[in-house]
C-alpha cells in the first residue's frame, strides 16, 4: 500500500484524551513542561491515538481487497495488534504510514498479517504488525473465573485474592466518536444516528487503559513529574465478536496487574529493566472482551542510556 500521509494537531490530542480520561502529563499543552527533563519540547501524540489510525486505515484496506470477507467467512475472531513505539510524535509533524502487502499463512493456523510502520522526518515512530486469528495472540491461557464479582467491588480498587487493579467504565457514544475523530478516523463510518448504526472501533475500549494505569500508579503515591513513564510496546488481541455487541452505556471493567521486574526482560537487550503489565476488559457478563500486555520504561532509565551512548 502506498504510504500516506498524516499531521495530527493539538486539538486531535486534546480531545482524544478528554475522550478516554488519559491525563498523561506527556499530553497536556501545559503540564509537559512540569516532566522532569522531557527531551520531547512539547506535548505527543497517544499511543492509543496511533493505534486506532492504524485499525482505520486497515478497516479500508482489508475492505479494499474484500479480505474482511474472509476473515468473517473463516471465522477469525481476533484482532491482534503488535506494535513497538520506537520515538514519539508531535503535533504538527507530519508523518507517513505504510501497510506492508497481506500475507496469509495457514500453519499452523490461518492467520492473515500485515506489518504496518509509522514514520516522520526520517525517523520510525512505530513499526508492528496487525494480525487476523481465530485465537487471541496474546494472554490467551489467563484463567479469570476464579475472581469474585466484579460488579460488587468499588471502582479504582485491588481485586480480592488477587494482584489486579480495578478500573470501572462505562462506554459512551460520544467519546468513542469524539476519539475516532481525533486519532483522524471518520466517525461517519462507524455511527450514523439515522441509520441506526452504531459500531464501536476496537481500540477504543484498550485506550481506558492508560488511564487504569495512571489512576493505579495515582493511589501508589506515583510522582508522575519527577518519574515519568513511557510506553515501549503494546501487544493486543481484541475480541470482534464482543466488540460488535456493545452498546452505549455498557459497562466494562478494567483489569491490570503488574508483573516482576526481572533482568530477563529488558529494553532492546540494554540494562533498561521492562515494566510489564497485563490488562484486561471484561464486560459485564465477565466475556474477555480485549487482553493487553503493555511495557513501560522510565524515562529517566531512556535518556541515560541514550547518553552513554554519547
Amino acid at each position: 500500500m502506498k504510504e500516506q500521509l498524516f499531521t495530527f494537531e493539538q486539538i486531535h490530542i486534546e480531545v482524544a484524551r478528554n475522550a478516554s480520561d488519559d491525563f498523561n502529563l506527556f499530553h497536556d499543552k501545559h503540564k509537559w513542561l512540569e516532566i522532569t527533563h522531557n527531551p520531547f519540547k512539547g506535548p505527543i501524540v497517544l499511543g492509543f491515538q496511533l493505534n486506532t489510525l492504524i485499525e482505520y486505515q486497515m478497516r479500508m484496506y482489508r475492505e479494499a481487497l474484500h479480505e474482511d470477507e474472509i476473515i468473517a467467512d473463516k471465522q477469525l475472531r481476533y484482532s491482534n495488534y503488535q506494535i513497538i513505539f520506537v520515538n514519539a510524535l508531535r503535533p504538527r509533524q507530519e508523518m507517513s504510514l505504510e501497510i506492508k502487502k497481506t500475507l496469509i499463512n495457514t500453519i499452523p493456523d490461518l492467520t492473515i498479517s500485515n506489518r504496518v510502520t509509522i514514520k516522520s522526518q526520517g525517523k520510525t515512530i512505530l513499526l508492528g504488525y496487525k494480525k487476523e486469528t481465530q485465537h487471541p495472540l496474546f494472554l490467551n491461557g489467563t484463567d479469570l473465573s476464579v475472581l469474585p464479582d466484579l460488579n460488587t467491588l468499588p471502582d479504582k480498587s485491588p481485586v480480592p485474592g488477587s494482584d489486579f487493579f480495578l478500573k470501572r467504565k462505562w462506554m459512551y457514544n460520544g467519546n468513542v466518536k469524539n476519539f475516532l475523530s481525533g486519532s483522524l478516523a471518520e466517525q461517519s463510518d462507524y455511527f450514523d444516528e439515522l441509520a441506526h448504526i452504531a459500531r464501536y472501533p476496537e481500540m477504543f475500549p484498550c485506550s481506558l487503559t492508560s488511564g487504569a494505569l495512571l489512576d493505579k500508579a495515582q493511589l501508589e503515591n506515583h510522582d508522575f513529574k519527577a518519574n515519568p513513564m513511557v510506553y515501549t510496546s503494546h501487544d493486543i488481541s481484541v475480541d470482534r465478536f464482543l466488540v460488535k455487541q456493545i452498546k452505549n452505556n455498557d459497562k466494562v471493567h478494567i483489569l491490570v496487574r503488574q508483573l516482576p521486574e526481572s533482568k530477563s526482560n529488558t529494553l532492546n537487550h540494554t540494562s533498561i529493566l521492562l515494566r510489564t503489565y497485563e490488562c484486561y476488559g471484561l464486560l459485564e457478563n465477565r466475556e474477555i472482551l480485549f487482553r493487553i500486555k503493555l511495557n513501560l520504561v522510565p524515562l529517566e532509565e531512556i535518556i541515560k542510556n541514550l547518553r552513554s551512548k554519547t
